[in-house]
């Protein structure tokens, strides 16, 4: 069974942001055997900065072995919120490793859209995940078409994930 994770890094509760990424689970896997674990990290936030803090190392160990994590953000200062970057901090190096991580940010217009590939991308690949394409990027005010927004997102994910599979089937 595939299990998946989405991390939401936004410090208000059942936000938007989170409603982009279910959607975007939703659009790459449809249904089918999978598991999704949410976590809204507004309802852990006062044990973020604790350390050691079991929660957080649950929530962490839980990430680091799904298969499928998305991490999304609302965009604060063209960049992921400190609350997700607390929670990435928590890994060691290649903490991540194996984890196909997809980076989404939402905001109010693109003008940060760069703000994925730029900033959370770059994390993402540190800690060992595998990002298969540019982060996502969805403008707030667009709501009202965000199936089609991230059907699209989802469509060019699939694409890429479905190259790689095919270079590893002929590798072996």
């Amino acid at each position: 069974m595939l299990t998946i994770s989405i991390v939401v890094g936004n410090p208000k509760p059942r936000s938007r942001t989170l409603v982009v990424a279910e959607t975007l689970v939703n659009k790459i896997i449809g249904d089918g055997k999978h598991q999704v674990q949410t976590i809204d990290l507004v309802d852990v936030a006062d044990h973020i900065m604790s350390w050691p803090n079991e929660t957080v190392q649950a929530l962490n160990r839980q990430v680091a072995a799904s298969d499928l994590a998305i991490f999304a953000s609302p965009t604060y200062k063209a960049s992921y919120t400190g609350l997700l970057k607390a929670f990435l901090d928590r890994y060691p190096e290649d903490g991540l490793k194996g984890v196909v991580a997809l980076p989404l940010f939402t905001g109010g217009s693109l003008a940060h859209s760069m703000g994925p590939n730029m900033t959370l991308a770059p994390l993402l690949t540190e800690l060992g995940a595998v990002v298969p394409g540019k982060g996502s990027f969805f403008v707030m005010d667009k709501m009202d078409q965000i199936e089609a927004t991230v059907g699209a997102f989802a469509d060019t994910y699939i694409s890429n994930m479905r190259s790689i599979a095919k270079v590893v089937s002929a590798v072996g």
